[in-house]
């Protein structure tokens, strides 16, 4: 494992929680720039935090291996598990949890579900490698959740959030949920589509200029930990437009975190114990377990931005989202370490 890659992920929270705070000492000690950062927008949402959120979906996306997407014929039980997992328990638990948990905070509420259906394409990679998991395997799920990403989240949420919260009923059930295919199309479209194309015509003109080896061991070495200075510089300029409200609400957070510590516990294990089951090795197991428990947090705070603005109660348990994924998810790394010990070996 990449000792650089390492340290900056067990340090990413430390960077998140530096980050959140510039952006509230920035906006404290400058009022007027959030005037100058919002004075551009793209969709309703200003002009930097746009490019920053681009910019964090494009190195995981150009990191991709699509030319290897042919394996996905050799892998159709695991692929089929992975569908399992990732489309149908994790939306639905995440969901369950949200109204479980927040049933009279419908914007968390909402927040939550928008995490939920966002699959990992980035982190994932780097838990799996912590944990010594499959790393062909791992970057086969990520080239297919990236496209049924693109296929199917905005369909997803408008299912989950506006027909199937407002069968539910309960607090803010109709008032906050009308929301239209259309316009989280458009924000997976400008966030997620375009990072897409560009990660896929990085990765073809270059391996063909350059050859798989350079790509890999010089570009995407390069390129990669640019993703996290994109997820920074976009908390940066965040808390320095809004991140005085936000940090007034300490027991928000804590009610944020709760379903997500749930929904990060009860996704690993259940995922890990049924790959288990059906009789995947060690390394199987763990990228199945990983590829289904992590979350794409970045598509959720893009989707939460542009569809219900920066200001929003969604667009913060959005942010919310990687300070409690990020040290859950390296104590999970442990957890299947230790499983290996117990269960394979």
């Amino acid at each position: 494992m990449d000792e650089k890659l390492s340290w900056i992920s067990k340090y990413l929270t430390f960077w998140i929680l530096l980050a959140m705070t510039g952006g509230i000492i920035a906006g404290a000690a400058y009022p007027e720039i959030g005037v100058i950062l919002d004075a551009h927008r793209i969709e309703q949402v200003s002009l930097p935090i746009a490019i920053g959120l681009i910019w964090m979906m494009y190195p995981p996306l150009a990191g991709v291996k699509y030319e290897e997407l042919s394996k996905m014929r050799k892998q159709g039980k695991a692929l089929s598990a992975s569908i399992i997992q990732n489309w149908i328990i994790g939306p639905v638990l995440m969901f369950a949890l949200a109204w479980l948990f927040l049933p009279d905070m419908p914007e968390y509420r909402i927040g939550l579900i928008l995490i939920g259906l966002a699959r990992c394409i980035a982190m994932v990679l780097v838990w799996n490698q912590l944990a010594g998991g499959d790393n062909d395997l791992c970057a086969v799920l990520v080239a297919m959740n990236s496209l049924f990403q693109v296929a199917l989240y905005s369909v997803l949420a408008y299912l989950f959030i506006t027909v199937l919260s407002t069968w539910i009923g309960g607090a803010g059930a109709g008032a906050f949920v009308n929301i239209s295919v259309w316009q989280v199309a458009k924000a997976v479209f400008i966030y997620l589509g375009i990072p897409f194309v560009a990660g896929i015509v990085t990765r073809s003109v270059l391996l063909k200029k350059k050859g798989k080896t350079w790509y890999n061991d010089v570009f995407m070495k390069k390129l990669g930990p640019t993703a996290l200075i994109g997820l920074l510089f976009t908390i940066i300029v965040m808390f320095s437009l809004k991140g005085k409200n936000l940090v007034e609400l300490p027991l928000d957070v804590l009610r944020i975190a709760i379903p997500l510590l749930a929904y990060f516990s009860i996704m690993f294990t259940l995922s890990f114990f049924m790959s288990y089951r059906l009789g995947f090795s060690y390394d199987q197991s763990t990228t199945l377990a990983f590829t289904a428990a992590s979350n794409n947090f970045e598509l959720a705070i893009a989707v939460a931005i542009a569809v219900f603005g920066i200001g929003s109660g969604e667009a913060f348990a959005a942010v919310v989202g990687p300070l409690i994924e990020v040290p859950v998810m390296l104590g999970l790394v442990h957890v299947a370490r230790k499983a290996r010990v117990m269960w394979f070996e």
